[in-house]
């Protein structure tokens, strides 16, 4: 009995010491990976003398919205200025504060398609590319869902140039002073996990 014992909790020893091993993140150990946090503000423009935005694909009206009785009802509809299958691309000033006049530090380059029939989710495809830092010439690729009317919105980084070769992490986003119509400025915050090259 005794040694039936010592074998299950030496087992269960080395099964745990393995577990730790293999979860543990490779690199943070050796000093090969560091983290960054980046911080600004995204001004988005669909009008006005100099706008950085433009709808280039018109997508179509959305379908009448079901009843509770499962049958349509044709007066109810989005009324949204976006519609399904919109798509924008935008060339959007990077700044460090959200002033107009505030220090640029990039330009955010992509596009957005309107994914859902109701309400504003797009599939975002956008490359923050930074101007100015230690981080200047250097790039992040941004991949999402964006659900416009959510207070936080999360996006994944799948990598990214120079710098930032290699990078992981998440975006999140906030409306700072922002419109479907017409634009604003969009709060980003980006945690990256960058590799040491």
């Amino acid at each position: 009995m005794a040694n039936s014992t010592a074998l299950i909790l030496l087992i269960s020893s080395v099964l745990l010491a393995a577990a730790a091993y293999i979860r543990r993140e490779p690199g943070h150990a050796d000093g090969s990976f560091a983290d960054a946090h980046l911080h600004f503000y995204m001004h988005d423009a669909y009008g006005g003398p100099r706008p950085t935005a433009a709808l280039i694909v018109t997508g179509r009206e959305p379908l009448p919205l079901p009843s509770d009785d499962g049958a349509t009802d044709q007066e109810t509809t989005s009324s949204s200025p976006r519609r399904f299958g919109d798509i924008a691309v935008m060339n959007n000033a990077l700044t460090e504060g959200p002033e107009r006049g505030s220090a640029r530090v990039g330009t955010a380059q992509g596009f957005t398609v309107r994914v859902a029939e109701h309400g504003a989710v797009n599939d975002l495809s956008l490359h923050l590319v930074l101007e100015a830092g230690g981080y200047g010439g250097s790039s992040l690729a941004v991949k999402g869902r964006v659900d416009t009317g959510a207070a936080v919105r999360e996006s994944i980084i799948v990598g990214g140039t120079g710098r930032f070769r290699f990078a992981t992490g998440y975006a999140l986003s906030r409306s700072y002073d922002y419109d479907v119509a017409s634009g604003g400025v969009v709060e980003i915050d980006v945690y990256v996990q960058l590799r040491r090259v």
